[in-house]
């Protein structure tokens, strides 16, 4: 899907001197599947339901597919008949607009059947897509010649147990919580990685992270940023009381399981959805899930940094660079 030369800009590094082609580094470094056409003929065109504008330009992108000779199919992110699209896979690809929980939502419904999602930014912030709502036509004519490749980002299982009764299960594209509820009380959360107990928490939460969701809550909280590729799990205290108060990147592979030791409220929440209250001695799993979402990009995988950049300088002493 990307042109192979001149199409990336990103250093190669030290693969480029050893006469590797940039698809071979793309693939080496990237985990990336690169086509040098289209494949997409069916596509959905899901708009948030809360975001009028998304509605608009919804339309307008159908109308656009249309007049191009592809099948298009149109609702919110929530329409049934849209999701029995995806999961019949009837679609090749969705097109979603909105912001970051756009995204989220997207990446829970699609993953399950291999389905890539490619985002437009109706949001505020919008740091998981590449375009603006103005900027769709460009990418789209892109998209259908052929000029993109695809993104791999890792999801999280997430399994609510008592004793030995399974509650809920998820799958979590940015992170599941274990936290206190309303009650402004820490939680003893004890953490064990690959059945090993690790330590307990004294804190108003821990966070079990992807790379994705190491831009989200993990970092308002303290931690790291993961580049999108790595499949780790990131643990992250929230307001740790006298505890180890650092960001534990686990080793690929690894899972992590949290139980709660409470007398007062305890909550679970995945992806910033509803919380689900926990009860004392209730455990919680999360590993890496057997489903991945695929992010149609156009820019080059440098895109991610560049990103970044401009939110590295929001305080007002550091020096912009040009």
């Amino acid at each position: 899907m990307i042109p192979l030369e001149g199409a990336i800009t990103a250093d190669t590094g030290p693969l480029a001197t050893r006469g590797y082609s940039v698809l071979q580094i793309l693939r080496c470094r990237y985990n990336l599947k690169v086509m040098n056409s289209s494949p997409f003929q069916t596509i959905a065109v899901a708009a948030h339901p809360e975001i009028p504008q998304a509605y608009e330009e919804a339309a307008k992108i159908v109308e656009y597919l249309h007049e191009r000779g592809l099948q298009a199919i149109f609702g919110n992110l929530y329409d049934e008949d849209l999701h029995a699209t995806v999961q019949t896979k009837k679609a090749d690809m969705m097109i979603a607009l909105g912001g970051d929980g756009t995204m989220l939502r997207a990446g829970q419904l699609c993953a399950p059947f291999g389905v890539p999602i490619f985002g437009i930014n109706m949001g505020k912030f919008g740091f998981l897509m590449e375009f603006r709502h103005n900027e769709w036509q460009s990418a789209i004519d892109k998209l259908l010649a052929g000029d993109s490749w695809l993104e791999n980002r890792m999801l999280l299982c997430a399994e609510h147990w008592r004793e030995d009764e399974k509650i809920g299960t998820w799958e979590v594209l940015n992170e599941v919580v274990v936290s206190r509820g309303e009650i402004v009380r820490p939680v003893n959360l004890e953490a064990s990685v690959d059945g090993r107990f690790l330590t307990t928490y004294v804190a108003d939460g821990l966070i079990a992270a992807t790379s994705t969701g190491s831009t989200a809550y993990a970092l308002a909280a303290g931690g790291p940023i993961l580049p999108p590729e790595l499949r780790n799990i990131l643990l992250v205290p929230v307001a740790p009381h006298l505890s180890i108060d650092r960001a534990i990147v686990l080793a690929e592979g690894s899972y992590v399981s949290i139980t709660v030791h409470t007398d007062h409220q305890a909550v679970i929440s995945t992806d910033g959805q509803v919380p689900i209250h926990l009860r004392d001695g209730d455990r919680v799993d999360a590993r890496a899930s057997d489903y991945t979402v695929q992010f149609v990009r156009i820019q080059d995988p440098g895109y991610f940094y560049r990103n970044l950049t401009p939110h590295m300088y929001n305080n007002p002493a550091a020096k912009k660079q040009p």
